[in-house]
């Protein structure tokens, strides 16, 4: 998964950089972020030191942020802080129960994520507390809610396929489960690969 995010992000900002009209780019991009949305949450849980955990977030922010800015042509904070900013409100979360304290919290970041410009702004808090709450069966129809949401108040067409690692997530260890216990006949196995060259083959003659 980490591999995937790191070459469907690469995919994205080399689109965004030199072929800005190219959507094809993008919405392979659309991927890396649900990925690293789910990596904070699984760093949370298993990380054995939360203060150094969030000093190597705030210290790739820094670094990043000139960058960035450069290639982006832009004045907004890059993702990294976005990332550390929900970690630290999963930390706020766990640790102030109630009602009335989850909301102010939460709304203080989505207020400081959308008045910094932080990338992906309240939408990537909101994301990373569905990975974090939410039970395995609820991740993908919560997704689904909350892309749908922003699709119709930001116009955000283009990232509902962010749900695309969310349904890996959920359904790819039941899919390798199930081709595991598939038994393939010997004779199948065997067989297939010069049966299927001589259908080709037969088409292949048929067409000409």
């Amino acid at each position: 998964m980490q591999l995937l995010a790191m070459l469907t992000m690469l995919i994205d900002h080399v689109g965004k950089a030199f072929f800005p009209d190219q959507l094809e780019w993008q919405i392979i991009g659309r991927v890396a972020f649900p990925i690293y949305a789910y990596c904070i949450v699984l760093g949370y849980r298993h990380t054995t030191n939360l203060k150094k955990y969030m000093i190597r977030l705030l210290i790739l922010a820094l670094v990043s942020q000139y960058p960035y800015m450069l290639v982006f042509d832009t004045w907004g904070l890059n993702v990294v802080g976005s990332l550390l900013i929900s970690l630290m409100v999963i930390v706020a979360l766990d640790r102030y129960r109630g009602l009335f304290q989850a909301l102010m919290i939460v709304g203080i970041a989505g207020i400081l994520l959308e008045g910094f410009n932080f990338s992906y702004g309240i939408y990537g808090l909101l994301l990373v507390l569905v990975y974090r709450y939410s039970s395995k069966h609820g991740l993908v129809p919560l997704h689904l809610v909350l892309n749908v949401i922003f699709m119709y108040v930001n116009g955000w067409v283009i990232g509902m396929y962010n749900i695309i690692p969310t349904l890996l997530i959920v359904y790819l260890p039941v899919f390798l489960e199930f081709i595991e216990e598939v038994r393939i006949p010997r004779w199948l196995w065997r067989s297939f690969y010069p049966a299927h060259l001589a259908i080709l083959a037969l088409l292949l003659f048929v067409g000409s």
